[in-house]
């Protein structure tokens, strides 16, 4: 499935039914699709990620030294923020410096204080931001890509940005107005309700309360048919997968992780479990990400009798003790189900098992962080930069929060070698070797990438849902 767009008139207001509506402060970063769409259209990312490549955003343009140690950074000319201020290289420095210790929803700690270990900012002028790095930094540009500055309001939300659309009336967890302030065909004004339940948020744009919705495919039941509005499907950057435990036991094997690669059946799962709405993952990233079209993958194969073979030169079928998959009861979506029908498939190939569940989240996330993750545990890799991917989950030079033990030579020496790239296609062919060489080697249970849905009533305005799962309404 692609990504599809529709064209749109102006309309005097546009009411989108989202599942959640907030704008959280500048330190506090999130991966969720709705408050995302809310703050991409308020705020402005330094630079602006389009199928795995960063361009211009509120950084015009750039350049480098030979070397990628030294980086100026150019804002667009007359960018002001919606209350009329200048934003000046000393506004997005200040920004900057703030997210070295940003948390994510769950508390814990982002890695930007790693990416940006010994980055030196300054203000070159009033419109430029100066760079130095101790090392090459060929990926700034993608961490810059999930930096949008913005300023407080009174009630100390970042609802000040330099976006096409401006704040004019907010209430937390409930309801926002957006008002147009850039040029073009957009709807000039913009309402987002919160509405938690995916069934209802279609209910609502069936029966004309709504618009336009974000997150179908999150309905329990699969969606029902209906020609009278528009339907939008695009592959998300979002990898659902299992990180596998490398450090002890079983995992510990090459063999051991392609034999749980080739036993579970990936596309029985979405059918199953997720109306189709998925495909198959065939490596830590998604087609979307930089380096993917380059490693030229196809999905590892169901073949549970190689599979049994596999797992046979592990020794995993004289083992004692079953194998321990942890799951929360959701984040990623139907988790648990998931978890329990992989324990099947398993069980399927000779492997005793046991599923532990734990009811909350955020425990969860922090207990896999600190690698209490029994030998099997189900999770998602939200990054849409695969320096980002690699950096905080594979590197074992660097043993980020989300790193499980993996450690394969030639694997770190490819991400060397296209961390220190400059362009994008000499790092996406860098990229893509280390991408194929996770394959052979997996470091996880490769399982899918959501088909992120959206939908709009017919003789309504039209929009663009992109591969970030984020609705697009700037044309």
């Amino acid at each position: 499935m692609t990504t599809t767009t529709t064209s749109f008139a102006t309309s005097p207001a546009f009411t989108v039914a989202l599942e959640k509506v907030d704008f959280l402060g500048p330190d506090r970063v999130t991966d969720d699709t709705s408050i995302l769409t809310l703050k991409n259209l308020v705020l402005e990312p330094l630079c602006r990620w389009k199928d795995g490549r960063a361009g211009p955003g509120l950084f015009a343009r750039w350049s480098h030294s030979n070397d990628g140690r030294a980086w100026r950074f150019w804002l667009r000319p007359a960018a002001r923020f919606h209350d009329g201020m200048p934003c000046t290289a000393d506004h997005v420095i200040a920004f900057v410096e703030r997210l070295r210790g940003a948390v994510d929803t769950f508390g814990m700690p982002w890695p930007y204080a790693r990416y940006l270990a010994g980055v030196m900012l300054c203000a070159g002028a009033v419109d430029r931001v100066d760079l130095t790095s101790p090392r090459p930094l060929g990926d700034i540009v993608d961490i810059f890509s999930e930096f949008y500055p913005g300023r407080l309001d009174e009630r100390g939300a970042a609802t000040i940005g330099t976006g096409p659309y401006r704040v004019a009336d907010f209430t937390a967890g409930r309801e926002a107005t957006l008002e147009r302030v850039a040029d073009g065909a957009s709807p000039r004004r913009l309402r987002f309700v919160a509405c938690p339940a995916a069934s209802e948020r279609w209910r609502r744009v069936r029966d004309g309360d709504c618009d336009a919705a974000l997150n179908l495919e999150r309905m329990d039941h699969p969606i029902p048919a209906d020609e009278t509005l528009h339907w939008q499907h695009a592959v998300n950057t979002l990898s659902v997968m299992s990180y596998l435990d490398c450090t002890r036991g079983l995992f510990r094997s090459p063999s051991a992780r392609l034999a749980i690669n080739r036993a579970v059946d990936r596309p029985r799962i979405i059918a199953t479990l997720l109306h189709g709405l998925a495909i198959p993952a065939a490596t830590v990233v998604s087609p979307h990400h930089l380096g993917f079209a380059e490693a030229g993958l196809a999905p590892i194969a169901h073949d549970a009798d190689d599979a049994k073979r596999l797992f046979e030169i592990a020794d995993a079928t004289t083992a004692l003790e079953p194998l321990v998959l942890r799951t929360p009861r959701s984040m990623p979506h139907r988790a648990d189900a998931i978890t329990a029908m992989v324990g099947r498939m398993l069980e399927d190939v000779g492997l005793a098992v046991r599923i532990d569940v734990e009811v909350d989240r955020p425990t969860y996330a922090r207990q896999i962080g600190d690698k209490a993750m029994g030998d099997v545990a189900i999770f998602d890799s939200s990054p849409r930069s695969t320096f980002r991917v690699l950096d905080d989950k594979i590197a074992s030079r660097v043993r980020g929060t989300w790193w499980q033990g993996y450690d394969n030579p030639d694997v770190e020496a490819s991400i060397v070698a296209a961390n220190e790239a400059l362009d994008d296609g000499p790092r996406a062919q860098a990229y893509g070797r280390c991408l194929a060489l996770l394959q052979r080697d997996p470091p996880w249970l490769f399982l899918f990438h959501p088909v992120e849905v959206a939908v709009s009533r017919a003789g309504t305005p039209g929009l663009a849902l992109d591969h970030q799962g984020l609705l697009d309404l700037v044309r």
